[in-house]
């Protein structure tokens, strides 16, 4: 008898950016999950039916605080968590407002960084490769 197939968790979430007020600069939202001591890029589960890119708005809103306009989708991210597959598909999405960041038991930081510090920041190697995914559709050749 073979068992059935795993179900798929599906997540959704964004590669959050601004320019800086500083010096017009490109920067990364990350946010910091207690519960995991990591950090990533703000995502989570999506609801029953729920639309991946609403899904993914609503996370940033819930993590961050911010709203977002979404870009271009990003690549998707495939991994096992809790011994089930997991896969999120990411966007690139702007800050439009909002900043009003309330930590909590989920996200308790957030940090806007440099590209560069960002990638060096995010906890899973698989999530780096989407700084410079972004990069390239900010910055078309």
């Amino acid at each position: 008898m073979t068992s059935a197939p795993e179900e798929t968790v599906r997540a959704a979430g964004c590669v959050l950016w601004r320019r800086s007020p500083v010096d017009g600069g490109i920067e990364l939202c990350l946010v910091h999950r207690p519960r995991y001591d990591d950090w990533s890029w703000p995502k989570g589960k999506l609801k029953r039916g729920e639309d991946p890119l609403a899904g993914a708005l609503r996370e940033v809103a819930e993590e961050t605080g911010c709203t977002a306009v979404p870009g271009a989708e990003l690549s998707s991210v495939h991994y096992w968590a809790h011994g089930r597959p997991k896969q999120v598909r990411y966007w690139a999405a702007e800050v439009t407002g909002g900043d009003r960041f309330t930590p909590d038991a989920e996200v308790d930081r957030i940090a806007w960084l440099p590209p560069a510090a960002a990638r060096a920041r995010l906890t899973q190697v698989r999530d780096r490769a989407l700084v410079d995914e972004l990069l390239a559709v900010l910055r078309p050749s």
